[in-house]
């Protein structure tokens, strides 16, 4: 919740201009592209930051129990917000600052975000309810990407001990641009084949 609230912050208090020239966060490679561009990151980071904070819900047991209209009207805004953030990630990809690796990491990203967001809701409306949850905790497992970025950069830019800092951090940014998502998405289907197995036992 803090990276989804804080990480949007400096970019809504501040202009893209003045966090380049700061060299703050992706700000450098998106300030003087065309406003499309530009527009493209400020929905993918709000929308981005909107799915963070909600998606946990969805998971509730207790909300899909108790609350059955809170959890499909929460599962929507979060479906909306997955939809424009993965499509403005598709659009800002190829601006990363980790070169063909990143766009090749950070657009396979956005598809399959959006692809698990649209199994997800053809399943619900089919009444599939078991592939609504599993393609749910894919998505999920994608959504939080976003967090894992930001772990695992320090933890590699730590991990290169008399490394200069800047070569340290292009290599590290380089890796975390499929890093901050795979290995998500391997545990999310560990946890889905174990359910299975606990299930047919």
């Amino acid at each position: 919740m803090a990276i989804a609230l804080l990480a949007p912050l400096p970019y809504l208090l501040s202009s893209l201009d003045s966090l380049a020239a700061d060299d703050h966060g992706t700000a450098a490679h998106v300030a003087g592209r065309p406003m499309a561009v530009q527009a493209a990151f400020y929905v993918h980071i709000v929308c981005g930051g909107l799915a963070l904070l909600l998606s946990p819900l969805q998971l509730s047991s207790r909300l899909r129990a108790r609350r059955t209209g809170a959890h499909r009207g929460v599962g929507r805004v979060v479906l909306i917000a997955i939809l424009l953030a993965g499509a403005a990630g598709l659009v800002i990809a190829p601006y990363n600052g980790a070169g063909a690796v990143g766009v090749a990491g950070f657009g396979l990203l956005g598809l399959a975000w959006l692809a698990c967001a649209v199994a997800a809701f053809r399943a619900i409306r089919r009444r599939d309810v078991p592939a609504h949850r599993r393609w749910a905790i894919r998505l999920f497992a994608l959504t939080y990407a976003g967090v894992m970025l930001r772990v695992w950069t320090p933890l590699l830019i730590m991990a290169q001990v008399g490394v200069a800092e800047e070569l340290a951090f292009d290599r590290a940014y380089t890796a975390v641009t499929f890093l901050c998502w795979v290995p998500n998405l391997i545990v999310a289907e560990l946890y889905l084949r174990r359910g299975r197995r606990q299930t047919r036992r």
